[in-house]
């Protein structure tokens, strides 16, 4: 993700798998059907094309898991498994250790309509691995790498915790690395905290990271319980804050910088479709009032319009690397979730010219 970084089963009861995600149900992506926009359709098959690491991998099922794709979301989830790593965990190809908790709601819902048991073991496996065997710092914060924390890990195990029926840890997840990484100044997160050296490694304000956070958010708020409405403000009032720091920063064409406050890195597309994805979503969930729509409306037409004409979208910070512009899964992927989120929200496809 922003860039290479060098630090980089025991079973829990079948019950588990069943019972939590009824909890969730109700709050689950509604079903979608294959898209009849072109230049969605394109952009699919440009993304399916790609080759893949963890993180990709599960940011993709996510996209057909919000689409209600259930085909390909199963056809995601089973082809992860021939990927273990010695953690037990499925669709470890690359990237941290954490990283194929991103395929964590997919293949959840994966274990839920399939007849598989071997779905089932590997969402069972990733369930006890995130809430008891992952490495984390004192306070239970999960580390990403090492004993680094990025902003891009709030998109592992906090919405994964959430649909799987453990919300209070995946708040948990999100007070440890908002508690870190949060600047209250710039109203931005830093991009990787080092929790042992009690410094930041990377303070710079990564467009990408913050749009990885502002998804989670969306994502954990959408699968709470209906009892926690506490816990909702306060991730809701956490979710404004980010949206309005990156807003602050939207240029007039609607994309931000790499660097969401520091205008001499280049001009990237990814944030805008991740943030127009949350408030398209967290505005269909009605925490997040209408207001927001027309700065959405601005990034989707920003993204649309760099969709290049074998489906890929142009210009965002570009596999491997993530240090120049490019095209990538990850930037696949959000641009489906965004377009899904717009379609339920019934906002209309805007003309590229």
């Amino acid at each position: 993700m922003f860039h290479e970084h060098p630090l980089r089963s025991v079973l829990v009861a079948a019950a588990a798998i069943l019972l939590p995600v009824l909890a969730c149900a109700a709050d689950a992506p509604s079903p979608g059907a294959a898209p009849t926009d072109p230049l969605v359709a394109k952009a699919r098959g440009a993304a399916l094309a790609m080759q893949r690491k963890s993180w990709e991998q599960g940011v993709l099922a996510q996209a057909f898991l919000e689409a209600g794709d259930d085909t390909l979301v199963m056809q995601m989830a089973r082809g992860s498994l021939i990927c273990p790593a010695k953690t037990g965990l499925v669709a470890a190809l690359g990237g941290a250790p954490v990283d194929p908790l991103m395929l964590g709601e997919s293949l959840w819902h994966a274990a839920q309509i399939g007849n598989d048991p071997e779905l089932r073991q590997a969402a069972d496996t990733m369930l006890d691995y995130t809430l008891h065997r992952a490495p984390r710092a004192a306070d239970g914060t999960i580390f990403h790498a090492g004993q680094t924390i990025w902003s891009d890990s709030f998109h592992t195990s906090p919405p994964f915790l959430a649909y799987a029926g453990n919300p209070t840890e995946a708040i948990r997840q999100i007070d440890g690395h908002w508690k870190r990484l949060w600047n209250p100044q710039r109203k931005l997160l830093a991009h990787i905290w080092n929790e042992e050296k009690q410094a930041f490694e990377d303070p710079s304000a990564w467009g990408g990271g913050n749009g990885w956070a502002a998804a989670a958010l969306t994502r954990v708020i959408r699968a709470l319980p209906a009892d926690l409405v506490a816990e909702k403000s306060r991730l809701v009032a956490m979710e404004r804050q980010l949206i309005d720091g990156c807003l602050a920063h939207q240029r007039p064409d609607g994309l931000f910088h790499n660097v969401v406050d520091d205008e001499t890195t280049f001009v990237e597309t990814n944030l805008g479709q991740m943030l127009a994805y949350a408030i398209f979503e967290s505005v269909r969930g009605g925490w997040l009032p209408g207001d927001y729509l027309a700065a959405a409306d601005r990034m989707r037409s920003a993204a649309r319009a760099k969709v290049d004409r074998d489906g890929f979208v142009r210009g965002v910070a570009g596999a491997p690397t993530f240090g120049a512009p490019g095209v990538s899964p990850e930037g696949q992927a959000f641009f489906l979730m965004m377009e899904t989120a717009a379609a339920k929200l019934g906002r209309p496809a805007p003309t590229v010219r």
